[in-house]
């Protein structure tokens, strides 16, 4: 083999060794990431804030739950203000929720059987309009749900009293502050006081029996 057609076969073989290094066309496609999980929110307001969040916690389905103030005008409302039942604003939660793992009529059906739905502006041995309870709802769907529920459980109630907790359209939500997040947990001796001395858990099981969700 003379010296050009040596040098030939040279370059013929840098080419073809370039080309086998370069990365192929045809990779298999990537792993399409898992869709994130369609969410809704629903808003309670049920009394003491720190008392509403476990109930909704402990359902498979819900995502997380955040307690603040709701139902005024004031903006940016402190705890303070709010307890002094002038804002407006009575102590709700958040919930956040995959509607394909819990329904909202499951959540009316906790929400019900966590609150004394017979008197107004209060809960238990809390008194003042910042304890009214209401459902905060987000839709028109939300709406045709919360009056069923309601209408349903005027029927079937198991005590005598009238059923006076409105249903009304949500507004701005304005989370707590940190220390009341997640109170029930951060607190355990605190809050199962407060609970008992309140009378909480006493009068659901009078209003619900057996069916009182504490």
């Amino acid at each position: 083999m003379n010296s050009a057609v040596a040098r030939l076969v040279s370059i013929l073989g840098l080419v073809v060794a370039a080309v086998v290094a370069l990365p192929t066309t045809a990779q298999a496609p990537a792993k399409a990431a898992d869709a994130p999980a369609k969410t809704a929110v629903a808003t309670f307001a049920g009394g003491c804030f720190w008392c509403m969040e476990q109930p909704f916690d402990n359902l498979p389905g819900v995502l997380s739950t955040t307690s603040g103030y709701t139902g005024g005008t004031k903006q940016n409302p402190t705890y303070e203000e709010v307890s002094s039942g002038t804002t407006g604003h009575t102590e709700a939660v958040n919930v956040v929720y995959d509607p394909t793992k819990v329904s909202y009529e499951k959540l009316l059906d906790v929400f019900w059987h966590n609150i004394d739905p017979t008197v107004k502006d209060q809960q238990f041995c809390d008194r003042g309009t910042q304890y009214r309870t209401s459902i905060f709802v987000h839709d028109a769907e939300q709406k045709r749900l919360a009056e069923a529920s309601k209408a349903a459980l005027e029927k079937s109630k198991p005590f005598k009293e009238a059923i006076v907790t409105p249903i009304v359209d949500a507004g701005a939500f304005w989370p707590a502050e940190d220390y009341h997040q997640d109170y029930y947990k951060k607190n355990p001796v605190r809050y199962n006081y407060y609970r008992t001395g309140c009378g909480r858990d006493r009068r659901l099981t009078q209003l619900w029996g057996s069916a009182a969700s504490h």
